[in-house]
């Protein structure tokens, strides 16, 4: 058999593989690990070399280092993504019927809130100013988040999953509003405007199924360059793009548009995209910053590493304690408070969305940016190391208790 079928063959099965979220998760992981080892070895400045490597048209306002073409261009195809399954799940899924996933809908709040209080708390306490940095701990990465969830959770109620993606995907959609609100500096009402109009015409085209990437894709690449232009962040052009799809089926469909064509960018957005985001924003070199005792001591990421894990399981488990407490409101699928416990903690597992949020927050010149960074990395293993640790605790109770019931 010939390379370009062997090749081809690999990433067939690769491609396969991404559909599995602990095996995507992984490969998310890796990027940012590589970056880490490469960043702080001896050959640590070629990574930076690599980082601020830039490219592209001046004329533009596109000529742009590698770093940020990843955090602001290629992100564009996960947030997309994230616009196609925020459109299903409104249409189809955990959204459609408000009453059902007003728990999870409201725990997303709390679970924003929480991390954002202890995040302030710890500013105010040590006297530190960097209360700009209050949003980078309030993210919950889907990926991560259902990968803990589906491997140490196995045993648990169905409904604890879905609790948790009508949670990830709420947070997602509170988060964009968090980069479009709080970080746009200066708008650019033509360019916006423009941008929008775009995505008007991407959105017109689809419903009338016409999906010809040579037709589709030069306006999305148009409409993420007006929306670079307005100042907004990019990102958001991708989310727009993505609730623009029809989530229903015409009569002679099988599946709605949104699952056609996430099922055709969803691998690109695990597979490369996130990766390689991972791979340019986790890449600190801690030496630069002071060393990790000066990086873990900061304000700013004890206030961020300590927000993750601490702060979603305060805002998440104690926000649907009292609400279920205190109003008429009910879990329901046979979930109780003790299996949205550890599913709070896992929910603190912030990285790629985090991430993205600390570049915005603080100046690439600034050592908090890198302590950030670190923080970020380090607040998530402590929530997916202690969420997986809860999970199998909750899954032996649970598999005690249905035995003495048998008996």
């Amino acid at each position: 058999m010939s390379r370009t079928g062997h090749a081809g063959r690999a990433l067939r099965r690769y491609r396969a593989k991404l559909q599995h979220e602990p095996f995507a998760g992984a490969v998310l992981l890796l990027g940012a690990l590589v970056a880490l080892v490469w960043a702080n070895s001896p050959w640590g400045e070629t990574y930076v070399g690599l980082t601020e490597f830039v490219v592209g048209p001046a004329s533009w306002h596109l000529d742009l280092p590698l770093g940020d073409w990843a955090a602001d261009g290629l992100l564009a195809v996960f947030f997309f993504v994230v616009g196609l399954e925020l459109k299903t799940e409104f249409v189809s899924g955990s959204l459609r019927d408000l009453r059902q996933a007003f728990v999870p809908i409201l725990a997303a709040v709390f679970g924003m809130v929480g991390p954002a209080l202890v995040y302030l708390t710890i500013q105010a306490s040590t006297g530190s100013d960097a209360y700009h940095g209050w949003a980078v701990p309030v993210a919950t990465d889907i990926a991560f988040a259902v990968a803990v969830l589906g491997i140490f959770g196995h045993g648990l109620p169905p409904g604890v999953r879905t609790f948790l993606l009508t949670l990830a995907v709420v947070d997602d959609l509170l988060g964009i509003v968090v980069i479009a609100v709080f970080y746009t500096a200066e708008l650019n009402f033509l360019a916006l405007g423009g941008a929008l109009a775009v995505i008007a015409v991407f959105g017109l085209l689809v419903r009338r199924r016409i999906t010809r990437w040579w037709v589709l894709v030069p306006l999305a690449v148009l409409a993420w360059y007006l929306m670079h232009a307005s100042g907004v962040h990019a990102t958001i052009a991708g989310v727009l793009l993505g609730l623009t799809a029809p989530a229903t089926t015409l009569h002679h469909e099988d599946e709605p548009l949104t699952e056609r064509i996430n099922d055709i960018v969803q691998p690109w957005s695990a597979g490369l995209v996130l990766p390689v985001f991972a791979f340019f924003a986790a890449g600190v070199r801690v030496a630069d910053s002071g060393g990790l005792g000066a990086a873990l001591t900061d304000p700013v990421a004890l206030g961020i590493y300590l927000a993750l894990p601490l702060g979603k399981l305060l805002g998440i488990w104690g926000g649907v304690t009292l609400l279920t407490k205190l109003t008429r409101l009910r879990l329901g699928h046979g979930i109780d408070l003790a299996d949205i416990f550890p599913v709070s903690l896992v929910a603190g597992i912030g990285f790629t969305v985090s991430l993205l949020i600390a570049s915005l927050s603080f100046g690439a010149e600034d050592p908090r940016s890198a302590h950030a960074r670190v923080a970020v990395l380090v607040g998530s293993l402590l929530a997916a190391v202690g969420g997986a640790l809860l999970l199998r605790l909750r899954v032996r109770v649970r598999i005690r208790g249905r035995a003495a019931h048998h008996r």
